[in-house]
C-alpha cells in the first residue's frame, strides 16, 4: 500500500505541472472508498492552485474549496496531457487545462473527497487525528519520547497507528525499528530516553532516503509519471525473512503483529 514516502514521491512528480492549471471536467467512475462530497460539475472552472502533502493523503488546494485524494491499497495517480479513454479501473479524472489527473484504483479503497476548507467536517474528519509529520522540524524527538511513555502497545503498532506521527507504514517501521536496534514487540512506554532518540533520528533517515528513491514498488506502485520506486532494493529487514542480516549475519526473522508481516533481526534487535 502506498506509504508516506509513495504519497510525497507522487505529489513532487506532477504538483509543479498541474499548478495554475483551471478544470475543464471532472468524471467518476465506480464507487470509491468515500463520496466525492459534491457533483462533479461544481468542479469546473476551479483553478489547482498547488498540491499539498498530510500523511497519506494528498491536498489538491483550489480557489475554492480543495480536494483530499488518497491512494488506499493499490492506487496510483497519473498525470498527463495526453491520456487514452479511461479503463476499468480509472476511477476518477479531473481534466485541466495542463493535463489530466486520473486516479487508477484496482481495489477501489481509494478515495477523492472535496472539501470547503481545511476546517470543513469532511476534512477535518480524514486528517484531524494525524500526528506529527515526521520529515519536518514539528517531529520533536523529545515530544516524540514522551507520547511514547503514554503508550502500553508495541512500539510497531504504535508507529502504525499514524496518530504519534504520521506516515511511518509497515515497510518503514520495520527498517526504522532495525536501524535503531529496537525490537517491534517491545511496549513504547519502556523506551527509553536515549532509544527514542535513536528512533527519532531512524525514522527520519528512513523515510527521507525512501522519498530519495522514489519510494518502494513491491507490486504496482508508480509515480504520476509513471516510474518505479527503488527503496525496497535496499531494505535491511523488510520481506528478508530466512535471509542473513547484513549486520550480524544471524537469520532475519518475522511474525504477525495485528495482521500485518513484521520483520526483525533477533539479535541486532534484542529489545
Amino acid at each position: 500500500m502506498p506509504e508516506l514516502p509513495e504519497v510525497e514521491v507522487t505529489r513532487r512528480s506532477f504538483a509543479a505541472r498541474i499548478a495554475g492549471a483551471h478544470v475543464l471536467s471532472a468524471s467518476l467512475g465506480q464507487p470509491l472508498r468515500w463520496p466525492l462530497g459534491c457533483a462533479p460539475a461544481a468542479l469546473l472552472g476551479q483553478q489547482v492552485l498547488g498540491v499539498r502533502r498530510r500523511g497519506k493523503y494528498l491536498l489538491v488546494d483550489l480557489s475554492r474549496g480543495l480536494l483530499l485524494l488518497h491512494l488506499g491499497m493499490s492506487g496510483s495517480l497519473n498525470f498527463a496531457k495526453d491520456l487514452p479513454a479511461p479503463g476499468k479501473h480509472d476511477h476518477f479524472d479531473l481534466t485541466t487545462t495542463q493535463g489530466t489527473l486520473r486516479l487508477h484504483d484496482p481495489r477501489r479503497f481509494g478515495a477523492v473527497v472535496y472539501a470547503a476548507s481545511e476546517a470543513d467536517t469532511a476534512a477535518h474528519k480524514l486528517l484531524g487525528k494525524l500526528g506529527v509529520e515526521p520529515l519536518t522540524d514539528d517531529f520533536n524527538a523529545r515530544a516524540f519520547h514522551a507520547t511514547l511513555r503514554q503508550r502500553g502497545s508495541a512500539i510497531k503498532q504504535v508507529l502504525l497507528a499514524g496518530d504519534v506521527v504520521v506516515g511511518v507504514g509497515n515497510i518503514y517501521a520495520s527498517e526504522a525499528l532495525f536501524l535503531a536496534g529496537i525490537r517491534p514487540t517491545v511496549k513504547a512506554a519502556r523506551i527509553t530516553a536515549p532509544r527514542a532518540l535513536r528512533l527519532h533520528a531512524a525514522i527520519r533517515q528512513v523515510l527521507a532516503a525512501a522519498v530519495e528513491k522514489g519510494g518502494s514498488t513491491l507490486r504496482d506502485f508508480s509515480n504520476a509519471q509513471g516510474q518505479s520506486g527503488y527503496f525496497q532494493l535496499e531494505a535491511k529487514v523488510y520481506d528478508r525473512a530466512g535471509q542473513p542480516c547484513q549486520v550480524c549475519g544471524g537469520a532475519i526473522k518475522s511474525l504477525r503483529q495485528g495482521q500485518r508481516s513484521t520483520y526483525f533481526c533477533g539479535v541486532c534487535q534484542k529489545y
